[in-house]
């Protein structure tokens, strides 16, 4: 289990209506990252958000912007993410035809560059652009909706990505993200994620301070 976990709240589960006030206080409560997803109507089923929202939810917030772009051609957008203040951007494998060259423009605009895997996807996937990547997510719910159920199977895969991770001479994040609650996040973090993005987990609890606060408790060790 890795000694610091970053805690990123996905606004997903945010209330829209009062977004910014909503972030500010997630980060006020102790989150590490602001996970912002991004979805387009056709690589997942729904429509949320555009690099003008992630604007203004950045001015909402000093701490991190980790943009999680669930579209197709990505490659085609990662500028405007970047210029509205993303500082990771995640890109999914199954969703651009040229993956190596989309990470290397992401890096390019000085962010950091992800690589998301869904569920079905295998780990052999991110196998050759280990070099170009800052960070692996690990989906382990169907992108698309929030307050999904987390797919235990899925804990495996987090482990055999950690040992993937292991092999490489440089800092990659691994990253989980759907289903991830207080009952399951000691799990998630002993299979070896670094980094979990939670979003009812969090926005659907009645103290997001409490909950975050007791996420580290469950992940801590001495």
């Amino acid at each position: 289990m890795p000694r610091e976990v970053t805690i990123a709240p996905s606004i997903l589960s945010a209330d829209f209506g009062h977004l910014a006030q909503d972030v500010a206080a997630v980060a006020e409560a102790g989150a590490d990252w602001i996970h912002f997803d991004v979805m387009d109507g056709r690589f997942v089923p729904n429509i949320t958000v555009g690099p003008d929202v992630l604007a203004a939810v950045k001015a909402a917030t000093s701490i991190p912007m980790d943009v999680h772009l669930m579209i197709r051609e990505p490659e085609r957008h990662i500028e405007a993410f970047a210029r509205a203040g993303a500082d990771v951007i995640t890109v999914h494998a199954e969703a651009t035809t040229h993956l190596h060259r989309t990470l290397t423009a992401i890096s390019d605009l000085g962010c950091r560059a992800g690589v998301s895997l869904n569920p079905a996807t295998a780990l052999e996937a991110v196998t050759h652009v280990l070099d170009e990547m800052d960070l692996l997510l690990i989906m382990t719910v169907n992108p698309g909706f929030g307050g999904q159920r987390f797919i235990e199977p899925m804990l495996s895969k987090v482990s055999d990505a950690a040992d993937l991770l292991a092999s490489v001479d440089r800092e990659i994040h691994l990253e989980v993200d759907g289903g991830v609650t207080v009952s399951n996040i000691a799990a998630v973090c002993q299979a070896g994620a670094t980094a979990v993005v939670s979003g009812s987990g969090i926005f659907k609890t009645a103290s997001y301070a409490e909950t975050i606060r007791e996420m580290r408790s469950l992940v801590s060790r001495p």
